[in-house]
């Protein structure tokens, strides 16, 4: 047997937000984007570097509040890049 990297699926639950979270500020690229018809819920998958993730829409998929862990080499440097951004809400004070 096989095995690859897994792929979290995270739950989302407006495509504004994630987008702004997942690709603005953590700086991911969106890969592809389904839905099965317009109005429909997003079901995309992104990447940054070797990290992929799907991120859903879909009542059921994956439960808010899960977590990943995701191991960082560089970690520093990531740290600084988010920071210099500015995010409102990476500041949980």
């Amino acid at each position: 047997m096989q095995t690859s990297s897994a792929i979290p699926l995270l739950r989302i639950f407006s495509e504004t937000k994630a987008k702004e979270f997942y690709i603005d500020f953590l700086g991911f690229s969106v890969d592809w984007e389904h839905r099965f018809e317009k109005n429909f819920p997003l079901y995309l998958q992104a990447h940054r570097g070797d990290l992929v993730v799907h991120l859903t829409e879909h009542h059921g998929d994956a439960t808010p509040g899960s977590t990943i862990f995701v191991p960082v080499i560089g970690v520093g440097e990531l740290h600084a890049e988010l920071t210099a951004k500015n995010y409102g809400y990476s500041k949980p004070e």
